[in-house]
């Protein structure tokens, strides 16, 4: 009997050992899609030798391996593989790489986020992860639309898709995910309206729709959200009026309808939501009061309403703040008076925006003594000089003081606020000389002066290896071009000064300099060659600054300039032909260009930096600031040589600079004719030659210029008929003709005579059948047909005079003098 139950017993032990040694390795055919997704990446990349290295086929356990997590049964059922990918130059690989990992059926948890995968999701093998909860493919590129087999995995709890390029509307089939608690769809390319069926989901406790182009108003569905504790719907084109019974989201503690076009009041019923942390409706077109009943949150930390058009009519005396908030935005909501003294009861508060008001007085010394690391106080009306304690402090780090009426010089002891990263000071009245303090602060990102009166020749020098920007322009500075400025520089603006003496060739030294603006300064000697080694220079501004010489030919080795304003001094000698192989002007400018801003916003902060770069150009006739802004930064491209003394022709070559928008080289000496090419800028949309010896006619091929809104050839010596046809029937202001030879067309309401000059071959081999091309086709037509109809007006002319002595009937004297009429004509 023993030795039975002992044989069963060594049975049963093989049999539980077959058992576990059965789950003591992932599944092969997991192990070989974890392979095969690894075999893709390694392919498409270069730096990456020690890239899931743990991943060998040698290795007969996956769940051994890094990010990957298995179940009790050695199923993998977690993959973190997010930051993959670090050598992006190397990499072109389509999001169709995840499809192997859609055969690992046991999934709960998929983490690809932030590798930078690109094009459209896989659109099959979705149906296999049915146990999937935790889906993150944010940060990875991918476009088109969502796969619609995703929108079946109702186990699903979690969906991060943001920061991507999906498209499209937003199915109604999102009802479907019902197990939801997370949903993050921001930072996408979404249109249309948000779906009713997002009322559906009842279990989501975060909703970020943010940074899409949604527009329409809030479906009223949302109110059925009864556990949201997180909504996020900024940066959209939302409008009509917040629900007023948005309050009946009891769990709501953070909402964030930011940058859209909502209207109305803001909703009596947000006075229900006592767990409410961070409120953010800050840049709409809301009306009305501005409720006191906000400040009475006591869990309120982050308030933003700034940006809209609420009216302040409150005693700020009368304020007591139940609320301990560590980031406050009232910007733009008619605050008057001095600066509310409520605010010092905010003893945690980390950040101020107050910008757009009108507040007067000073700047209070109870202010300057809080631990702020943002003030935002631009736009006012504060006077006085500045306190040092503002600067005593170890935790600011931006100030943007501009455009208000503040005066006198700045403490000496500004230096000490050595973690300040943005100083903008701007279109104030400070005076005196920068204080050599400034040097110490060694965080500085950028530095706006601009537009004060601080004078004297004694510059600090800058330290640290982060300032970038740096604005002195429209000031009283004298002395010699400082250079004392970090390598790391890329926009240096010391225009509108009292600078003087030559271009320093130090300032080869700024390796990263990308806009150099000297305007308006007192410099003497010629145009440097040295300029052209700066080989990183979008924009170059030498405007009235006395240069003299020519310009030098090799100023086209700054492939990357398309900014170029040497107008208003004194430069001689022909027009470089070079100049037209501007390698940035021949083309759209990338969206990467200069103008657009360097630096880490904090906490929502970006319309504070509209005017910091400013550029001052001859725009069209007048003297205009182009701003600044994303999205702007690709439309600048202009060349003005205006008001110096370049004679010899236009260079043909001018006309390879596509991308211009603006091209003056009017009041210069400059003569011959205008180049027919230049009817084939097909970006310009102003062109002044006038003040010039231009001869010849005004090319057809303007015709073909359809941005073109200015044109300017008075003063010249041009002649003959202004081309008809496209923008060219706009250009009806006589002056813009003013002055010249012989012009004629519909725009000056002089009509063109019949013998007018020939036109000019337009040197396009491929256009033989221009206006001004010559055929000889049409010579050997033309020819006997010439001849024959003088030989018929002669006969006709004798036929004539012998029949004026007979008597003619009526009918035959109707004939004779249609045939005088003909001949006279």
């Amino acid at each position: 009997m023993a030795v039975k139950f002992t044989k069963m017993m060594i049975v049963f032990a093989l049999f539980f050992l077959s058992i576990f040694s059965s789950f003591s390795s992932c599944p092969d055919y997991q192990k070989q899609s974890l392979l095969q997704f690894k075999s893709v990446l390694l392919n498409a990349t270069t730096k990456n030798s020690g890239f899931l290295q743990s991943w060998n086929s040698s290795a007969s356990d996956c769940c051994s391996w890094d990010r990957v997590i298995c179940s009790p049964f050695q199923q993998v059922v977690e993959l973190h593989l997010n930051f993959l990918i670090t050598d992006l130059n190397s990499m072109v690989l389509s999001s169709s790489v995840l499809a192997p990992l859609f055969h690992i059926t046991s999934l709960t948890l998929l983490d690809v986020s932030f590798n930078y995968f690109h094009g459209d999701l896989p659109t099959e093998g979705w149906d296999n992860l049915t146990t999937l909860v935790h889906l993150d493919m944010s940060s990875i590129s991918a476009t088109g639309k969502i796969p619609t087999q995703l929108y079946r995995l109702r186990s699903l709890s979690a969906l991060y898709l943001s920061d991507n390029k999906f498209s499209g509307s937003l199915s109604p089939e999102i009802g479907n995910l019902t197990s939801l608690v997370t949903l993050d769809l921001g930072s996408n390319y979404f249109g249309g309206k948000i779906p009713e069926e997002i009322g559906n989901l009842t279990e989501l406790q975060s909703l970020y729709l943010n940074k899409n182009g949604f527009f329409g108003g809030i479906p009223l569905s949302v109110l059925n959200l009864k556990q949201l504790q997180e909504l996020d719907l900024s940066y959209n084109q939302l409008s009509l009026q917040i629900p007023t019974n948005i309050g009946h989201l009891l769990n709501l503690s953070k909402l964030s309808l930011s940058n859209n076009k909502f209207t109305g009041e803001i909703p009596l019923s947000l006075q229900n939501l006592t767990k409410m942390r961070d409120l953010r409706l800050r840049d709409n077109s809301l009306t009305g009061e501005l409720p006191s009943w906000l400040f009475d949150f006591e869990t309120l930390y982050v308030l933003y309403l700034g940006g809209n058009n609420l009216m302040w009519k409150h005693n700020n005396s009368k304020i007591v703040p139940k609320s301990r908030l560590s980031y406050l935005s009232l910007g733009s909501c008619g605050l008057t008076g001095e600066i509310p003294e409520w605010i010092s009861t905010q003893k945690g508060l980390r950040y101020l925006d107050l910008n757009k008001n009108n507040l007067s007085g000073t700047f209070p010394l109870w202010l300057a003594e809080m631990k702020l690391l943002y003030v935002i106080i631009s736009d006012n009306k504060l006077a006085g000089s500045l306190p040092p304690q503002l600067f005593k402090t170890n935790t600011l780090e931006f100030l943007d003081l501009s455009r208000n009426r503040f005066s006198g010089e700045l403490p000496g002891n500004i230096g000490d606020a050595t973690k300040v990263m943005v100083l903008m000071l701007s279109e104030n009245n400070f005076s005196g000389s920068l204080p050599s303090s400034m040097s110490f602060m060694e965080s500085l990102q950028l530095l706006d002066l601009s537009k004060n009166k601080f004078s004297g020749n004694n510059f600090p020098s800058f330290g640290g290896d982060s300032l970038e920007l740096i604005n002195l322009s429209s000031n009283e500075l004298s002395g010699e071009i400082p250079v004392a400025f970090p390598q790391i520089t890329r926009i240096l603006l010391l225009g509108n000064n009292k600078f003087s003496g030559a271009i320093p060739r130090n300032l080869t030294s700024l390796i990263k300099l990308e806009q150099l603006d000297l305007h308006d300064n007192r410099i003497s000697g010629e145009f440097p060659d040295f300029l052209t080694e700066i080989s990183t220079l979008q924009i170059l501004i030498l405007r009235n600054t006395s240069l003299q010489g020519f310009i030098p030919n090799n100023i086209c080795e700054l492939n990357d300039l398309r900014i170029l304003d040497f107008s208003r001094n004194n430069l001689t000698g022909n027009i470089p032909k070079d100049l037209g192989n501007l390698t940035r002007m021949t083309e759209k400018p990338p969206a990467d260009s200069v103008l657009a801003t360097y630096f880490i916003m904090p906490f929502e902060l970006d319309k504070p930096l509209s005017h910091v770069s400013e550029l001052i150009v001859n725009w069209k006739r007048s003297m205009l600031a182009l701003p600044s802004a994303p999205g702007l930064d690709d439309v600048y491209s202009l060349l003005d040589l205006s008001m110096n003394k370049l004679s010899g022709e236009i260079p043909t070559t001018l006309g390879n600079l596509k991308g211009l928008k603006i091209l003056n080289i009017s009041f210069n000496n400059v003569s011959g004719t205008i180049p027919y090419n230049f009817g084939y800028l097909e970006n310009l949309e102003s062109l002044d030659l006038s003040h010039n010896d231009l001869s010849g006619v005004i090319p057809p091929s303007f015709k073909n210029l359809q941005q073109l809104t200015t044109l300017d050839v008075s003063y010249n010596q041009l002649e003959g008929p202004i081309p008809t046809g496209g923008q060219m029937d706009s250009m009806n202001n006589p002056n813009d003709f003013a002055n010249n030879m012989g012009l004629c067309g519909i725009q000056i309401r002089l009509p063109c005579q019949v013998n007018t000059p020939s036109l000019p071959s337009s040197g396009h081999g491929d256009e033989t059948h221009d206006e001004s091309s010559f055929s000889w086709e049409g010579a050997l037509i033309g020819f006997p047909v010439g001849v024959f109809l003088t030989i018929l007006i002669i006969y006709l002319t004798g036929w004539f005079q012998a029949a004026t002595f007979a008597p003619i009937p009526g009918r035959r004297r109707q004939r004779r003098r249609a045939i005088s009429r003909r001949i006279r004509v």
